[in-house]
Protein backbone atom coordinates (compact mmCIF):
# COMPACT_ATOMS: atom_id res chain seq x y z
CA UNK A 1 0.00 0.00 0.00
CA UNK A 2 3.08 2.46 0.66
CA UNK A 3 3.07 3.73 -3.50
CA UNK A 4 -0.86 3.85 -4.19
CA UNK A 5 -0.95 5.67 -0.86
CA UNK A 6 1.83 8.02 -1.55
CA UNK A 7 0.27 8.55 -5.06
CA UNK A 8 -3.08 9.47 -3.10
CA UNK A 9 -1.33 11.74 -1.29
CA UNK A 10 0.68 13.65 -3.57
CA UNK A 11 -2.28 14.27 -6.49
CA UNK A 12 -4.32 15.72 -2.99
CA UNK A 13 -6.57 12.86 -2.19
CA UNK A 14 -5.12 13.04 1.03
CA UNK A 15 -6.17 16.41 1.70
CA UNK A 16 -3.37 19.36 1.71
CA UNK A 17 0.02 18.30 2.64
CA UNK A 18 1.03 18.76 5.98
CA UNK A 19 4.43 19.64 7.49
CA UNK A 20 3.89 16.47 9.81
CA UNK A 21 4.29 14.71 6.34
CA UNK A 22 7.15 16.40 5.23
CA UNK A 23 8.94 15.84 8.21
CA UNK A 24 7.85 12.16 8.25
CA UNK A 25 9.61 11.43 5.53
CA UNK A 26 12.57 13.95 5.97
CA UNK A 27 12.50 11.37 9.20
CA UNK A 28 12.85 7.98 6.88
CA UNK A 29 15.46 10.20 4.31
CA UNK A 30 17.65 10.44 7.51
CA UNK A 31 17.40 6.85 8.87
CA UNK A 32 18.67 5.71 5.37
CA UNK A 33 21.43 7.74 5.28
CA UNK A 34 22.38 7.07 8.81
CA UNK A 35 22.62 3.78 7.72
CA UNK A 36 24.09 3.71 4.66
CA UNK A 37 26.92 5.83 6.53
CA UNK A 38 27.11 3.14 9.15
CA UNK A 39 26.87 -0.08 6.84
CA UNK A 40 27.48 1.14 3.60
CA UNK A 41 25.03 1.03 0.92
CA UNK A 42 24.41 -3.09 0.43
CA UNK A 43 24.06 -3.45 4.41
CA UNK A 44 21.70 -0.75 4.41
CA UNK A 45 18.99 -1.48 2.00
CA UNK A 46 17.12 -4.05 3.79
CA UNK A 47 16.78 -2.23 7.08
CA UNK A 48 15.99 1.36 5.22
CA UNK A 49 13.60 -0.31 3.11
CA UNK A 50 11.40 -1.92 6.19
CA UNK A 51 11.92 1.24 7.87
CA UNK A 52 10.08 2.88 5.56
CA UNK A 53 7.70 0.55 5.04
CA UNK A 54 6.86 0.64 8.47
CA UNK A 55 6.73 4.10 9.20
CA UNK A 56 5.61 6.00 6.10
CA UNK A 57 3.32 2.78 5.02
CA UNK A 58 1.41 3.22 8.15
CA UNK A 59 1.41 6.58 8.14
CA UNK A 60 0.32 7.00 5.55
CA UNK A 61 -2.73 4.14 4.82
CA UNK A 62 -3.82 6.30 7.41
CA UNK A 63 -3.76 9.65 5.92
CA UNK A 64 -5.03 8.67 2.58
CA UNK A 65 -7.92 6.06 4.07
CA UNK A 66 -9.33 7.84 7.51
CA UNK A 67 -10.50 11.10 5.74
CA UNK A 68 -13.74 12.15 7.97
CA UNK A 69 -15.27 11.12 11.16
CA UNK A 70 -16.61 8.10 10.05
CA UNK A 71 -13.84 6.49 8.66
CA UNK A 72 -12.13 7.54 12.15
CA UNK A 73 -14.97 5.93 13.92
CA UNK A 74 -14.91 2.25 11.42
CA UNK A 75 -11.19 2.60 12.68
CA UNK A 76 -11.57 2.73 16.29
CA UNK A 77 -14.73 0.17 16.02
CA UNK A 78 -12.14 -2.36 14.32
CA UNK A 79 -9.32 -1.62 16.60
CA UNK A 80 -11.85 -2.54 20.08
CA UNK A 81 -13.10 -5.66 18.30
CA UNK A 82 -9.54 -6.59 18.47
CA UNK A 83 -9.32 -5.74 22.23
CA UNK A 84 -12.70 -7.78 22.61
CA UNK A 85 -11.44 -10.75 21.51
CA UNK A 86 -8.22 -10.78 23.44
CA UNK A 87 -10.13 -10.08 26.59
CA UNK A 88 -10.57 -13.68 27.25
CA UNK A 89 -7.40 -14.58 26.33
CA UNK A 90 -5.49 -12.66 28.03
CA UNK A 91 -7.67 -13.60 31.59
CA UNK A 92 -7.08 -17.24 30.68
CA UNK A 93 -3.42 -16.69 30.38
CA UNK A 94 -2.54 -14.38 33.66
CA UNK A 95 -4.49 -16.93 35.51
CA UNK A 96 -2.95 -20.29 33.85
CA UNK A 97 0.63 -18.86 32.98
CA UNK A 98 0.00 -19.94 29.97
CA UNK A 99 -0.37 -18.12 26.44
CA UNK A 100 -2.56 -20.53 24.81
CA UNK A 101 -3.22 -18.04 22.12
CA UNK A 102 0.56 -18.26 20.64
CA UNK A 103 0.41 -22.19 21.89
CA UNK A 104 -2.21 -22.66 19.48
CA UNK A 105 -0.90 -21.15 16.54
CA UNK A 106 2.77 -22.07 16.45
CA UNK A 107 2.14 -25.83 14.95
CA UNK A 108 0.65 -23.81 11.45
CA UNK A 109 2.31 -20.40 11.52
CA UNK A 110 5.19 -18.49 12.39
CA UNK A 111 4.58 -17.14 15.80
CA UNK A 112 6.57 -15.23 18.48
CA UNK A 113 8.48 -17.05 21.03
CA UNK A 114 6.59 -17.10 24.29
CA UNK A 115 8.61 -15.03 26.97
CA UNK A 116 9.21 -16.08 30.79
CA UNK A 117 8.32 -13.54 32.37
CA UNK A 118 8.03 -12.93 35.99
CA UNK A 119 4.61 -13.79 37.71
CA UNK A 120 3.26 -10.05 39.71
CA UNK A 121 0.87 -9.80 42.20
CA UNK A 122 0.47 -14.14 41.87
CA UNK A 123 -0.71 -13.09 38.08
CA UNK A 124 1.02 -14.13 34.93
CA UNK A 125 1.87 -10.90 32.70
CA UNK A 126 0.13 -11.34 29.37
CA UNK A 127 1.72 -11.36 26.27
CA UNK A 128 -0.76 -12.41 24.14
CA UNK A 129 -0.20 -12.50 20.56
CA UNK A 130 2.73 -10.03 20.83
CA UNK A 131 6.57 -10.24 21.64
CA UNK A 132 6.57 -8.34 25.26
CA UNK A 133 3.44 -7.85 28.09
CA UNK A 134 4.72 -4.55 27.63
CA UNK A 135 3.76 -4.26 23.86
CA UNK A 136 0.44 -5.76 24.64
CA UNK A 137 -0.47 -3.05 27.58
CA UNK A 138 0.70 -0.46 25.00
CA UNK A 139 -1.42 -1.76 22.14
CA UNK A 140 -4.82 -2.81 24.67
CA UNK A 141 -4.43 0.79 26.18
CA UNK A 142 -3.89 3.12 23.52
CA UNK A 143 -7.04 3.27 22.54
CA UNK A 144 -8.81 3.63 25.69
CA UNK A 145 -9.82 7.42 25.42
CA UNK A 146 -10.88 7.00 21.90
CA UNK A 147 -13.16 3.80 23.11
CA UNK A 148 -14.56 6.52 25.62
CA UNK A 149 -15.18 9.53 23.51
CA UNK A 150 -15.31 8.28 20.02
CA UNK A 151 -17.12 5.22 20.16
CA UNK A 152 -18.89 6.04 23.30
CA UNK A 153 -20.16 9.45 21.31
CA UNK A 154 -23.82 9.52 21.72
CA UNK A 155 -23.99 5.97 23.17
CA UNK A 156 -25.48 5.11 27.45
CA UNK A 157 -23.29 5.98 30.15
CA UNK A 158 -23.50 2.39 31.17
CA UNK A 159 -22.18 1.18 27.86
CA UNK A 160 -19.78 3.75 26.90
CA UNK A 161 -18.42 3.00 30.27
CA UNK A 162 -18.39 -0.70 29.73
CA UNK A 163 -16.62 -0.48 27.03
CA UNK A 164 -13.91 1.64 28.54
CA UNK A 165 -13.53 -0.92 31.40
CA UNK A 166 -13.19 -3.59 28.85
CA UNK A 167 -9.85 -1.80 27.50
CA UNK A 168 -8.67 -0.87 30.32
CA UNK A 169 -8.80 -3.89 31.80
CA UNK A 170 -7.28 -5.99 29.11
CA UNK A 171 -4.27 -3.39 29.08
CA UNK A 172 -3.58 -3.87 33.06
CA UNK A 173 -3.14 -7.59 32.54
CA UNK A 174 0.65 -6.54 30.84
CA UNK A 175 1.06 -6.10 34.40
CA UNK A 176 3.75 -2.93 33.27
CA UNK A 177 4.95 0.51 34.31
CA UNK A 178 4.71 1.85 31.34
CA UNK A 179 1.32 1.08 30.42
CA UNK A 180 -0.51 0.91 33.60
CA UNK A 181 0.98 5.29 33.70
CA UNK A 182 -0.50 5.83 29.84
CA UNK A 183 -3.69 3.83 31.41
CA UNK A 184 -4.37 5.77 34.65
CA UNK A 185 -3.12 9.58 32.46
CA UNK A 186 -6.02 9.25 29.82
CA UNK A 187 -8.23 8.30 32.85
CA UNK A 188 -7.26 11.24 34.91
CA UNK A 189 -7.97 13.25 31.59
CA UNK A 190 -10.72 11.85 30.88
CA UNK A 191 -11.86 13.08 34.33
CA UNK A 192 -10.60 16.45 34.12
CA UNK A 193 -12.11 16.77 30.42
CA UNK A 194 -15.92 15.76 32.14
CA UNK A 195 -15.40 17.53 35.69
CA UNK A 196 -14.77 20.84 33.29
CA UNK A 197 -16.29 20.13 30.73
CA UNK A 198 -18.06 23.96 30.87
CA UNK A 199 -15.32 25.86 31.02
CA UNK A 200 -13.26 26.80 27.80
CA UNK A 201 -10.11 27.01 29.39
CA UNK A 202 -9.47 24.06 30.72
CA UNK A 203 -6.79 22.55 28.71
CA UNK A 204 -4.70 25.79 29.76
CA UNK A 205 -5.64 25.33 33.21
CA UNK A 206 -3.94 22.09 33.19
CA UNK A 207 -1.03 23.20 31.12
CA UNK A 208 -0.08 25.69 33.45
CA UNK A 209 -0.73 23.93 36.39
CA UNK A 210 1.87 21.15 35.25
CA UNK A 211 4.39 23.70 33.99
CA UNK A 212 4.62 25.09 37.47
CA UNK A 213 4.61 21.91 39.24
CA UNK A 214 8.45 20.83 36.78
CA UNK A 215 9.32 23.82 37.48
CA UNK A 216 9.07 23.39 41.30
CA UNK A 217 10.35 20.16 40.92
CA UNK A 218 13.43 21.51 39.40
CA UNK A 219 14.17 23.93 41.73
CA UNK A 220 13.90 21.82 44.99
CA UNK A 221 14.56 18.71 44.21
CA UNK A 222 17.76 17.19 44.05
CA UNK A 223 17.22 14.90 40.84
CA UNK A 224 15.75 16.03 37.32
CA UNK A 225 12.43 15.12 36.95
CA UNK A 226 12.59 12.72 34.47
CA UNK A 227 14.45 10.79 37.26
CA UNK A 228 11.62 11.11 39.46
CA UNK A 229 9.27 9.92 36.66
CA UNK A 230 10.97 6.66 35.91
CA UNK A 231 11.81 6.20 39.62
CA UNK A 232 8.16 6.31 40.59
CA UNK A 233 6.35 5.12 38.02
CA UNK A 234 7.81 1.65 37.82
CA UNK A 235 6.96 -1.69 39.31
CA UNK A 236 10.42 -2.66 40.99
CA UNK A 237 13.08 -0.60 42.08
CA UNK A 238 15.77 -2.70 39.43
CA UNK A 239 13.15 -1.51 36.92
CA UNK A 240 13.81 2.18 37.38
CA UNK A 241 17.33 2.07 37.79
CA UNK A 242 17.97 0.42 34.44
CA UNK A 243 15.86 3.33 32.96
CA UNK A 244 17.66 5.83 34.42
CA UNK A 245 20.85 4.34 33.33
CA UNK A 246 19.37 3.44 29.66
CA UNK A 247 18.74 7.50 29.91
CA UNK A 248 22.03 8.32 31.34
CA UNK A 249 24.02 6.34 29.03
CA UNK A 250 21.70 6.74 26.07
CA UNK A 251 22.13 10.55 25.46
CA UNK A 252 25.58 10.07 26.01
CA UNK A 253 25.82 7.66 23.10
CA UNK A 254 23.82 10.29 21.19
CA UNK A 255 26.07 13.23 21.75
CA UNK A 256 29.06 11.15 20.81
CA UNK A 257 27.50 10.07 17.58
CA UNK A 258 25.24 12.95 17.22
CA UNK A 259 24.34 13.15 13.32
CA UNK A 260 24.21 9.71 12.24
CA UNK A 261 24.30 7.39 15.43
CA UNK A 262 25.55 4.22 15.47
CA UNK A 263 23.23 2.80 13.05
CA UNK A 264 22.75 -1.12 14.26
CA UNK A 265 26.18 -1.45 15.82
CA UNK A 266 26.46 -1.14 19.55
CA UNK A 267 25.46 1.59 21.48
CA UNK A 268 27.98 3.34 23.93
CA UNK A 269 27.44 1.65 27.51
CA UNK A 270 29.22 -0.37 30.21
CA UNK A 271 29.88 -3.75 29.05
CA UNK A 272 27.63 -5.67 31.85
CA UNK A 273 24.65 -3.60 30.37
CA UNK A 274 21.86 -4.69 28.58
CA UNK A 275 21.47 -3.92 24.72
CA UNK A 276 17.87 -3.10 24.96
CA UNK A 277 17.11 1.21 25.19
CA UNK A 278 13.56 1.13 26.75
CA UNK A 279 12.71 4.77 25.60
CA UNK A 280 10.94 5.50 22.43
CA UNK A 281 11.88 9.10 22.06
CA UNK A 282 15.50 8.49 22.80
CA UNK A 283 15.96 5.76 20.63
CA UNK A 284 16.24 7.42 18.10
CA UNK A 285 18.42 9.75 18.25
CA UNK A 286 21.17 6.42 19.77
CA UNK A 287 20.46 4.32 16.38
CA UNK A 288 20.07 7.69 13.64
CA UNK A 289 21.51 10.32 15.34
CA UNK A 290 19.92 13.24 16.87
CA UNK A 291 17.76 15.02 13.92
CA UNK A 292 16.64 11.68 13.38
CA UNK A 293 15.04 12.23 17.04
CA UNK A 294 14.12 15.95 16.66
CA UNK A 295 11.91 14.96 13.20
CA UNK A 296 9.79 12.30 14.58
CA UNK A 297 9.49 14.38 17.88
CA UNK A 298 8.45 17.18 14.99
CA UNK A 299 5.98 14.66 13.05
CA UNK A 300 4.19 13.76 16.41
CA UNK A 301 4.19 17.21 18.11
CA UNK A 302 3.28 19.55 14.91
CA UNK A 303 -0.09 17.95 14.19
CA UNK A 304 -1.12 17.78 17.92
CA UNK A 305 -0.55 21.78 18.24
CA UNK A 306 -2.58 22.52 14.93
CA UNK A 307 -5.21 20.15 16.13
CA UNK A 308 -5.74 21.17 19.35
CA UNK A 309 -5.81 24.84 18.48
CA UNK A 310 -8.80 24.46 15.72
CA UNK A 311 -11.89 26.63 16.90
CA UNK A 312 -15.90 26.69 16.57
CA UNK A 313 -15.94 22.98 16.81
CA UNK A 314 -19.15 20.94 16.99
CA UNK A 315 -19.84 18.97 19.86
CA UNK A 316 -18.93 15.32 17.88
CA UNK A 317 -15.85 16.72 16.56
CA UNK A 318 -15.03 18.02 19.94
CA UNK A 319 -15.10 14.96 21.76
CA UNK A 320 -13.24 12.91 18.85
CA UNK A 321 -10.23 15.82 18.57
CA UNK A 322 -10.51 15.20 22.92
CA UNK A 323 -10.44 11.46 22.23
CA UNK A 324 -7.11 11.60 20.44
CA UNK A 325 -5.47 14.14 21.64
CA UNK A 326 -5.68 11.77 25.08
CA UNK A 327 -4.52 9.04 23.57
CA UNK A 328 -1.50 10.57 21.52
CA UNK A 329 -0.81 11.67 25.50
CA UNK A 330 -1.05 8.19 26.48
CA UNK A 331 1.72 7.67 23.89
CA UNK A 332 4.07 9.92 24.42
CA UNK A 333 4.23 9.07 28.38
CA UNK A 334 4.79 5.55 27.58
CA UNK A 335 7.13 6.16 25.29
CA UNK A 336 9.77 7.74 27.78
CA UNK A 337 9.54 3.78 29.82
CA UNK A 338 8.81 1.94 26.63
CA UNK A 339 10.27 1.16 22.80
CA UNK A 340 7.65 0.65 20.24
CA UNK A 341 8.81 -1.57 18.21
CA UNK A 342 7.20 -3.99 14.83
CA UNK A 343 3.07 -4.04 15.17
CA UNK A 344 2.96 -1.21 17.88
CA UNK A 345 5.10 1.04 16.23
CA UNK A 346 3.02 0.34 12.91
CA UNK A 347 -0.17 0.86 15.15
CA UNK A 348 1.34 4.40 16.97
CA UNK A 349 2.23 5.62 13.24
CA UNK A 350 -1.22 4.87 12.18
CA UNK A 351 -3.43 6.41 14.55
CA UNK A 352 -1.38 9.62 14.81
CA UNK A 353 -2.10 10.05 10.98
CA UNK A 354 -5.89 8.74 11.46
CA UNK A 355 -6.46 12.31 13.11
CA UNK A 356 -5.08 14.69 10.39
CA UNK A 357 -8.71 14.30 8.76
CA UNK A 358 -9.90 16.69 11.33
CA UNK A 359 -7.77 19.54 9.47
CA UNK A 360 -9.55 19.11 6.28
CA UNK A 361 -13.05 19.73 7.10
CA UNK A 362 -13.16 23.01 6.16
CA UNK A 363 -14.18 25.76 8.67
CA UNK A 364 -13.53 23.35 11.88
CA UNK A 365 -13.66 20.30 9.94
CA UNK A 366 -17.69 20.48 10.78
CA UNK A 367 -18.84 19.26 7.09
CA UNK A 368 -17.51 15.56 7.00
CA UNK A 369 -19.30 14.81 10.04
CA UNK A 370 -22.20 16.72 10.78
CA UNK A 371 -25.30 14.42 9.82
CA UNK A 372 -27.52 15.76 7.39
CA UNK A 373 -30.27 17.65 8.41
CA UNK A 374 -33.90 16.02 9.67
CA UNK A 375 -37.19 17.17 8.34
CA UNK A 376 -39.13 18.80 10.08
CA UNK A 377 -42.36 16.40 9.04
CA UNK A 378 -42.84 13.97 6.36
CA UNK A 379 -45.04 16.60 4.93
CA UNK A 380 -42.37 19.51 4.74
CA UNK A 381 -40.13 20.08 1.36
CA UNK A 382 -36.83 18.77 0.79
CA UNK A 383 -34.16 21.49 0.88
CA UNK A 384 -31.30 21.44 -1.40
CA UNK A 385 -28.13 21.66 0.73
CA UNK A 386 -26.30 23.95 -2.15
CA UNK A 387 -28.76 26.40 -4.45
CA UNK A 388 -32.10 25.48 -3.02
CA UNK A 389 -34.00 27.52 -0.94
CA UNK A 390 -37.19 26.13 0.34
CA UNK A 391 -40.37 28.83 -0.53
CA UNK A 392 -43.92 27.56 -0.57
CA UNK A 393 -43.28 24.03 -0.09
CA UNK A 394 -41.55 23.76 -3.05
CA UNK A 395 -37.69 23.53 -4.22
CA UNK A 396 -36.20 26.75 -6.10
CA UNK A 397 -32.73 26.59 -7.84
CA UNK A 398 -31.28 29.98 -7.21
CA UNK A 399 -28.24 30.50 -9.82
CA UNK A 400 -25.35 31.55 -8.40
CA UNK A 401 -24.65 34.67 -10.36
CA UNK A 402 -23.56 38.13 -9.45
CA UNK A 403 -21.80 40.31 -7.06
CA UNK A 404 -22.83 38.12 -4.17
CA UNK A 405 -22.25 34.54 -5.59
CA UNK A 406 -21.20 32.43 -2.99
CA UNK A 407 -22.28 34.43 -0.19
CA UNK A 408 -25.32 32.61 1.92
CA UNK A 409 -27.89 33.84 4.62
CA UNK A 410 -28.98 31.04 7.35
CA UNK A 411 -31.80 31.12 9.15
CA UNK A 412 -33.46 28.04 10.79
CA UNK A 413 -37.23 27.36 9.95
CA UNK A 414 -39.42 24.72 11.55
CA UNK A 415 -35.89 22.80 12.14
CA UNK A 416 -34.89 22.89 8.22
CA UNK A 417 -32.33 25.16 7.37
CA UNK A 418 -33.25 27.57 4.70
CA UNK A 419 -30.23 29.02 1.99
CA UNK A 420 -30.87 31.99 0.03
CA UNK A 421 -27.77 33.52 -1.67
Amino acid sequence: MVVPCLFLWLTGKAGRIRVADITLLLYCLWCALSLMVNHGFEGSIQPAGVQFVETAGAYFVARCYIRDADNFLDAIRLLFLIVVILFPLAVLETVTNRNFLLESLSPILPVHPIIANEMRWGLRRVQAALEHPILFGVVCGSIMALVHLVLGYGEKVSRRWLRTGIVGATAFLSLSAGPITALAAQGLLLFWNWMLRKYEYRWRLLGGMLSAMWIFLSLVANRSVPNIFLSYFSFDAQSAYFRILIWTFGTQSALNHPFFGVGLNRWDRPSWMPSSIDMFWLIHAVHYGIPAAILMFLTFLLPLLRIGLLNNLNERLEQYRTGYMIAMCGFFLAGWTVHFWNATYVLFLFLLGGGLWMLDGGPAGSRPIDAPPRAASRSSSRTDGRNGAQVGGRDRTVPERGPLRGLRSKRMVTGVVEERH
